[in-house]
């Protein structure tokens, strides 16, 4: 049987990117079938390699962040290291870095002379802060673009300090919109028969895109969105709740239907049959009120109860998933949410599975993420050096 060819086949990419914004960017994009040579450094490579957990000295992180990637060395201070550089770019269809604004253009790697080498090469640059404006200079990681872009301000509860999402969020949706502005760029290029272009990605621009209604609420009413805890402001009821076994329950039942269904399922019939809370403007109002209601009744009632009792009155809810939850999911195991995966010993590893799910040409995760340099030959010799002339570039120190 045939297999269908992933969306992104024939196309290749090369990531400069360290971490996170670049790399999952990159990971994306070879997850779905284009060819990811991932340039790292001869000195240890991308830090990624020793975030977090390790396992027989390398990150579990890294095997999945660079799944399906390439690993070429190359030392980019060394001219011979970027002469080989710019010749896998002269036939490359995206370049994604995440460098800070200025460091390419150092090494005599600036746009002005990609595009001259390659003019339909597209350009993802992920920075703290964007390629142009006052603060472009700045370092500025993930932590700081949530910061700046709004969401660290709204996040966590009125009378605390605020926190972090748990997760490099600001990094990870930069790389969304990185891979979006790419394809946009191809789409160009391909079928208005454009030229390649640079695609400007700021972390704190990227969040900033997701903070919903807060510009015009300020612009007109001059209102300033406040941490909230748990509920989400302005929308009533949709919170998070804890059972009688300790347990905890978001339940999201905001829409007018939904909401009298829930109050009939919990047995008031007087609040579902209440004309003042029959749109979200009434329920608001009496935000404090429901949400002891709804405190009450789910501090009654064990967990598995209350989900049984609103998933039959279908009132959207869920618990609060941790790893072990998700493991022993049936929705997350129907999805294939959870693929199997070997470490270069041979042992077994659950990966995370591909998203987004494509009916016809799906991704997949075919290999882990490599050994530092493990692609040097393969990379090279199919751009046209010969062994001798790889060897040369190892002694020289340009690998």
């Amino acid at each position: 049987m045939n297999l269908p060819s992933k969306p992104l086949a024939g196309l290749k990419v090369i990531e400069l990117g360290t971490l996170i914004a670049g790399p999952f960017a990159s990971r994306i994009c070879a997850e779905f079938g284009a060819e990811v040579i991932k340039v790292e450094s001869p000195d240890g490579g991308d830090p990624l390699r020793k975030w977090r957990k390790l396992y027989e000295g390398t990150s579990l992180w890294w095997f999945v962040q660079a799944r399906n990637k390439k690993s070429l060395t190359l030392n980019l201070k060394h001219e011979q290291g970027r002469a080989v550089l710019l010749k896998l770019l002269g036939e490359a269809d995206i370049l994604i870095e995440n460098f800070r604004p200025g460091v390419l253009e150092k090494l005599g790697l600036g746009w002005d002379v990609l595009h001259a080498l390659n003019p339909k090469l597209v350009m993802v640059r992920l920075s703290g802060f964007g390629q142009t404006g006052p603060m472009k200079d700045q370092p500025g990681f993930g932590a700081v673009g949530e910061s700046m872009g709004g969401l660290r301000y709204i996040t966590g509860f009125e009378d605390r300090p605020p926190v972090r999402t748990g997760i490099s969020i600001g990094d990870s949706i930069a790389a969304l919109w990185g891979v979006i502005g790419a394809l946009m760029a191809l789409r160009h290029r391909e079928v208005n028969g454009g030229q390649g272009q640079v695609v400007d990605v700021a972390l704190y621009e990227a969040i900033f895109a997701m903070m919903e209604s807060m510009v015009p609420e300020f612009d007109v009413f001059g209102f300033i969105r406040e941490r909230s805890g748990n509920i989400m402001p302005g929308i009533t009821p949709s919170s998070i709740h804890t059972s009688n076994d300790g347990k905890h329950v978001q339940i999201g039942a905001n829409g007018d239907a939904i909401f009298k269904r829930f109050m009939q399922a919990i047995g008031r019939q007087d609040l579902a049959e209440d004309p003042e809370l029959t749109t979200n403007d009434g329920r608001d109002a009496r935000r404090d009120e429901l949400y002891g209601v709804i405190d009450r009744w789910v501090g009654s009632l064990p967990l598995e109860q209350v989900l049984a009792l609103l998933n039959q009155a279908e009132v959207p809810a869920s618990r609060i998933f941790s790893a072990e939850d998700m493991f022993a999911d049936p929705q997350f195991l129907a999805r294939e949410m959870f693929l199997s995966a070997k470490l270069p010993d041979g042992k077994a590893c659950k990966m995370p599975g591909i998203v987004p799910k494509l009916s016809e040409t799906p991704g997949s995760a075919d290999w882990v993420g490599p050994e530092l340099g493990e692609h040097n030959h393969e990379v090279l010799d199919a751009l046209g050096y010969s062994a001798e002339q790889i060897a040369a570039l190892q002694a020289c120190g340009a690998l």
